[in-house]
C-alpha cells in the first residue's frame, strides 16, 4: 500500500468518507476564492448587445488583442531562446564558476519588470542615458525603445528565468546514461540532445515558457510604460475613465487568453520526465574545450543587460537626485511599514487558508479535493487587473463600506497568492510519514489531535515558506495595489509608480532598491536550497 492511501485509508476510517468539516471548510474557501470574477461576468452580460458588439469588434479592439497576443508569442520564443541554452550552459558543461552563473542568471527573476522598463526607457529612450553618451560621436538617433520591440525585450528578460529555472531542474534530474547510451550508437552531441535530451526536457521547457506567455499577458507595468496598447493598459485606462462596460468587456476577453494558456499548461502537465541522480558529476559534463571561457559571455550578457541597467539608472538617479524640487513626492518610511503591514497579513491570511486545502488535497484521492485545490489557482491565473476590477465591481455596487478599505486589499492579494501558499503547504504535507500519524492515531488522538501533534509540527517549515513566498510577491503586486488601495495609503510600489508617471525617477531610488534588497535575499535563499550541485 502506498503512503499516500495510507494517509487516505487513516483519515477517512477506511470508509472512504470524506470527512464533513474539512470538506465543507475547503468548499467555503473555494468558492470565496472564485466568487469574485463572478461580478466582473455580471457586468458584462448587463452590457447592451449592440453595444457589446461594436466595442468588441472595433478598431482599437483587434489591435490590443493583437498587441497582446504578439507580446505573448515574442515573450515565449525570446525566453525559450535564452532559459534554454543558459540551463544547458549551468549544469551539462564545464562551464567556469557555474554556480555563481546558475545564481545571476535567475536574479532577473527578483526585478520587477514595471522597475526594468522605466530604468530602460531612462536609458535607451529620446534623450536617454545612452543617447547622451553617443551624442559626442556623431549618433544622433537610436533604435525606439517604445512600443512592441521594446515591450518584448523588457518583458523576456525579467521572465526567461521561468525557463531557465524549470529546464535547469529537469537537466538536474535527467538520467544521463541515456546519453552515454546514444553516444555509444554513433551519434554525435547534437544529434543525442535533439533525440534524448530535449524529448526528456521539452515538458520542463514548456511548462516555464507557460509561465512566461502567462506573465507576459497579464504584465500591466511594463506596456503602460511602453505605451503599447493592450489588454492590462487599455483595462486600466477605460477605468480611470469610468468606461466600466468596455474595460468590463476586455477582461472577458482577456480571460479568455489566460484560459487557453491555461489549457495548454494542463495539456502539458501529463507528460512526465525521465529521472536520475547522475547529472552533476563532473564525469559526465560536456567538455566546451577552447569555447569555455568565451561561453561565460552567454550568461554574462544576458544578466548584465538584466541587472545593471536598472543599477547604472538608478545609481544615477541617486548621485542627481534634488530632494527639495518636489517635496510632496519625497519617499516617506511610512511607505515601508504600510508594505509590510498589508504583506504580513495577506501571508498569514493565506497560510491559514491554504492549510485545510492543502491537507484535504494531500490526503483525499477525491474529485472534490482536486477541484477546490484547482479552484485556488483561478485567482493566480487571473491577471491582477482583472482581479482588482471584479472586487470593484462587488465592492462599490454591493458593500460600499467595505470599497476602498484595507480588508478588502488584503482580501485581493490573498486570492492572487494564495496558491503559492497551498502548493508549499500540500508538498510539505505529503512528506510526513503515515506511519507517525498512524501512531498517534492508535494512541488516542482524534485526526485533528494528530494533525496537531503530529502533522503540523513537521509541515511548519513548508508552511512558512509558503507564506514567505506570499508575502514577497504581495510586496512587489503593482495593479491590485493601485486599484483597491485606500485613498491616501502610499506603498513602495505606489511611489515608484508615482515617480514613473511624473518623471521623477529620482523618488524611486530608495523604495525600488528595498524590493531589490529583499527580493535577491529570498533568490539566494532558494537556490541555496536547490539539490542535486554537490559537484558544482
Amino acid at each position: 500500500m502506498s503512503r499516500i492511501q495510507r494517509i487516505i485509508d487513516r483519515a477517512t476510517d477506511g470508509d472512504g468518507r470524506l470527512p464533513p468539516g474539512l470538506t465543507l471548510l475547503s468548499a467555503a474557501i473555494a468558492a470565496t476564492l472564485v466568487f469574485p470574477l463572478a461580478w466582473l461576468v455580471i457586468e458584462a452580460v448587463t452590457v447592451e448587445p449592440a453595444r457589446a458588439r461594436e466595442l468588441l469588434f472595433s478598431r482599437g479592439t483587434v489591435e490590443v488583442l493583437l498587441n497582446s497576443l504578439l507580446l505573448m508569442a515574442g515573450v515565449t520564443g525570446l525566453s525559450i531562446l535564452l532559459g534554454v541554452p543558459l540551463a544547458y550552459l549551468t549544469v551539462r558543461t564545464d562551464l567556469p564558476f557555474r554556480r555563481f552563473w546558475s545564481i545571476v542568471v535567475a536574479l532577473p527573476l527578483v526585478v520587477p519588470s514595471y522597475v526594468g522598463a522605466f530604468a530602460f526607457v531612462s536609458a535607451f529612450g529620446p534623450r536617454g542615458e545612452f543617447h547622451d553618451l553617443l551624442a559626442p560621436l556623431g549618433i544622433e538617433r537610436i533604435p525606439e525603445i517604445y512600443g512592441l520591440p521594446g515591450s518584448i525585450l523588457v518583458i523576456t528578460l525579467y521572465t526567461y528565468p521561468y525557463v531557465y529555472l524549470s529546464t535547469r531542474a529537469a537537466l538536474l534530474s535527467f538520467d544521463t546514461t541515456l546519453i552515454e547510451a546514444a553516444r555509444t550508437l554513433n551519434h554525435g552531441r547534437a544529434e543525442a540532445f535533439r533525440r534524448v535530451t530535449l524529448p526528456v526536457i521539452r515538458p520542463a521547457v514548456a511548462a516555464g515558457s507557460l509561465l512566461a506567455a502567462l506573465y507576459a499577458v497579464s504584465d500591466f507595468g511594463t506596456p503602460s510604460i511602453m505605451r503599447l496598447p493592450v489588454f492590462t493598459r487599455q483595462i486600466y485606462v477605460e477605468y480611470n475613465a469610468f468606461g466600466r462596460d468596455y474595460a468590463a468587456l476586455l477582461s472577458i476577453q482577456l480571460l479568455g487568453v489566460v484560459l487557453v494558456v491555461l489549457a495548454l499548461e494542463w495539456l502539458v502537465r501529463s507528460n512526465r520526465s525521465v529521472h536520475g541522480d547522475d547529472a552533476g558529476t563532473t564525469d559526465d559534463l560536456v567538455r566546451l574545450g577552447r569555447w569555455r571561457w568565451p561561453a561565460t559571455l552567454a550568461p554574462a550578457s544576458v544578466a548584465a543587460t538584466a541587472l545593471l541597467v536598472p543599477l547604472w539608472i538608478l545609481f544615477l538617479w541617486l548621485v542627481r537626485s534634488d530632494a527639495g524640487r518636489r517635496p510632496s513626492m519625497a519617499f516617506e518610511p511610512v511607505q515601508v511599514l504600510n508594505s509590510l503591514s498589508v504583506s504580513l497579513a495577506a501571508a498569514v491570511v493565506a497560510a491559514l487558508a491554504a492549510l485545510p486545502v492543502a491537507y484535504f488535497a494531500a490526503t483525499h484521492d477525491s474529485p472534490l479535493a482536486t477541484l477546490f485545490e484547482r479552484a485556488t489557482y483561478v485567482g493566480f491565473a487571473v491577471p491582477g487587473i482583472v482581479l482588482a476590477l471584479a472586487l470593484v465591481y462587488f465592492g462599490s455596487g454591493y458593500l460600499p463600506w467595505l470599497y476602498q478599505t484595507l480588508p478588502l486589499l488584503v482580501f485581493a492579494y490573498v486570492v492572487r497568492f494564495l496558491p503559492q501558499a497551498v502548493g508549499s503547504t500540500r508538498t510539505s504535507i505529503l512528506g510526513v510519514d503515515p506511519r507517525l500519524v498512524e501512531a498517534g492515531r492508535t494512541l488516542g488522538e482524534s485526526s485533528l489531535g494528530a494533525f496537531r501533534r503530529v502533522t503540523f509540527p513537521l509541515t511548519r517549515s513548508g508552511i512558512v515558506a509558503g507564506a514567505a513566498l506570499v508575502f514577497l510577491t504581495t510586496m512587489k503586486e503593482l495593479p491590485v495595489t493601485l486599484i483597491l488601495r485606500p485613498s491616501g495609503f502610499e506603498t513602495i510600489v505606489t511611489q515608484i509608480w508615482r515617480a514613473q508617471e511624473t518623471a521623477l525617477y529620482q523618488y524611486a531610488v530608495v523604495p525600488t532598491l528595498i524590493l531589490l534588497v529583499i527580493s535577491g535575499l529570498s533568490m539566494v535563499v532558494i537556490l541555496s536550497q536547490e539539490g542535486g550541485e554537490e559537484g558544482l
